[in-house]
């Protein structure tokens, strides 16, 4: 086998007969795509484009099919794929502040206008160390004064940005072509609202919702193979893929700003981060890759042991105080065992390692001295719980975080329905529009290991999920546009009511973990397990 160039670039495979009777081909590489395809002509050749979207061997199987429908014996073609090739021009913007241009990883330093700042705050969990900050004046700009790609070919455009305003028009790249850009990556205000876009070549794609103050990684692609433009937000595909036929552009790489008929305009306002250019596809798992915020452990309460009513947090971080009603329940020593000794008592053991909490649904409750997630932004909790009732009388919580007149979320049991909820309201108002998701699972009546519970809210998607162990479904996901930050401590085992705490828990919890930023399935599948899972 021989090695090929590579993940997101296009091979081209010919398919031939000795046959004038062939009519077409079967085929299939090993992973996908497999399709059929028909000769111009009996006899005559075909050719098939193949995007390799991951490094390593492969292979091609064909068979030859003739006017009566036979079909030949298989042929295999085999080979291997190089990983995909860097970009040809990077800014990493992460150049100290005060400096006067932004230097390239690869490519050709960019020189920057006065309206650029230096040293500004990178989107947490990602990459990037610092970005640049643009006034959105006629100064706020950087370019090489050079172009960077042939946009008539396949390329790649992406950066990490957060707009400081979202009512006008706002460009992150873009690259000179005359009277207007032979490509535009950025913001768009429409009458329906704000939108990302990627205009190219009489095509535009719009899609995602800025926010402002939010970080977003956008990616804007034009695909010469297929004459497709596409648009990513956070790693995920927005948009409708559109046609696009892209005129010559070889003027300059334009950072923060739009060359039109008047001169630059669409200046932009915000931060931007981490510019790449790719003279190839960048395909979706290497998109997810580059839009990638890394979760961050918060706290993990294990609930093995108190102290003063006081329980710690396993990197000496923040601990819980117990409140009454609340304590410590610690399994047995392992060295009674009745069969052997008829005189001692079977202790059974805590729900997960060597303890954890007891709450009394009357007054029992952990707290910690205030907030623990930022609800604003992505997060991720996890809790081991299981309830003493079989069946409760009234709601439960178990997890919660209050703003000033409700609760931010809360994770609760509703007997009525037999389901463990997610409830976050849209706003911070009593009454206000709530979000609910569910699983349906019956109460534990004091037996068993509990249940696993997680919750997780992606701003980036504006998606909110609840898990019960490990497995999430349509009825636990649903939309929530904007979280909102509130300022109350982390609550286990109760939730504001309307004459203070309410919807005590009647049970025992264990493995209280919190992250900010969104954990993947994978990384949820490990939570509760009295471990810190996998960053994913």
């Amino acid at each position: 086998m021989f090695w090929v160039d590579g993940v997101g670039v296009y091979g081209h495979f010919t398919m031939d007969s000795p046959s004038d009777d062939v009519v077409s081909y079967k085929y299939g590489f090993m992973g996908g795509p497999y399709d059929t395809v028909s000769a111009e002509r009996p006899g005559a050749a075909v050719t098939i484009p193949y995007l390799p979207l991951s490094a390593g061997p492969k292979s091609l199987a064909v068979q030859a099919i003739d006017r009566s429908g036979r079909i030949s014996g298989e042929s295999r073609y085999d080979f291997n794929v190089k990983a995909g090739r860097g970009p040809v021009a990077r800014w990493k913007l992460d150049d100290p502040a005060g400096s006067a241009s932004a230097a390239a990883e690869t490519g050709t330093a960019a020189r920057a206008g006065i309206g650029v700042t230096f040293g500004g705050p990178a989107p947490t969990g990602s990459t990037a160390t610092s970005t640049v900050g643009l006034d959105g004046s006629s100064h706020a700009f950087l370019t090489p004064d050079t172009s960077v790609t042939d946009i008539r070919k396949t390329f790649a455009v992406s950066a990490w940005v957060r707009p400081a305003e979202t009512d006008r028009n706002m460009t992150v790249v873009s690259q000179d072509a005359g009277e207007e850009p032979g490509f535009d990556l950025g913001l768009r205000h429409q009458d329906s609202g704000a939108a990302w876009s990627f205009a190219i070549g009489g095509a535009q794609v719009s899609g995602g919702a800025p926010e402002t103050g939010e970080w977003a990684h956008l990616l804007g692609l034009y695909d010469a193979e297929t004459g497709k433009a596409r648009l990513y937000v956070n790693g995920h595909e927005a948009g409708t893929a559109a046609d696009a036929t892209p005129a010559e552009a070889a003027g300059a790489f334009q950072i923060g700003r739009a060359l039109r008929t008047a001169g630059y305009e669409d200046l932009w306002h915000g931060g931007i981060g981490d510019v790449q250019v790719h003279d190839r596809v960048v395909v979706p798992d290497e998109v997810a890759e580059l839009a990638q915020r890394k979760p961050k452990l918060l706290g993990h309460w294990s609930l093995e042991n108190a102290t003063d009513g006081v329980s710690p947090e396993q990197s000496d971080g923040a601990p819980l105080r117990l409140g009454a009603g609340a304590s410590i329940y610690r399994g047995s020593d392992s060295s009674c065992i009745p069969e052997i000794d008829p005189d001692c008592t079977y202790v059974p053991p805590p729900l997960v390692g060597d303890g954890h909490l007891v709450l009394d649904g009357e007054s029992g409750y952990a707290a910690a001295d205030g907030p623990v997630v930022d609800t604003g932004d992505s997060l991720t909790l996890g809790v081991v719980v299981r309830l003493a009732d079989s069946e409760p009388a009234h709601p439960m919580t178990v997890l919660s975080q209050a703003g000033e007149h409700t609760d931010a979320f809360k994770v609760r049991y509703e007997p009525s329905t037999h389901t463990w909820q997610l409830v976050m309201p849209e706003k911070d108002e009593v009454g206000a529009p709530e979000k609910v998701v569910s699983q349906i699972v019956g109460a534990d009546g004091g037996e068993g290991q509990g249940h696993r519970l997680a919750v997780v809210y992606d701003d980036a998607t504006d998606t909110i999920k609840l898990y019960l162990d490990g497995h999430t479904n349509a009825q636990a996901i649903a939309s929530l546009a904007n979280g909102w930050h509130s300022s109350g401590a982390l609550q286990i085992g109760r939730a504001m009511s309307d004459d203070g705490w309410g919807e005590y828990l009647h049970g025992d919890v264990d493995e209280v973990q919190a992250y900010a930023g969104a954990l993947t399935d994978r990384g949820v599948s490990g939570l509760g397990s009295g471990t810190d899972p996998c960053l994913c």
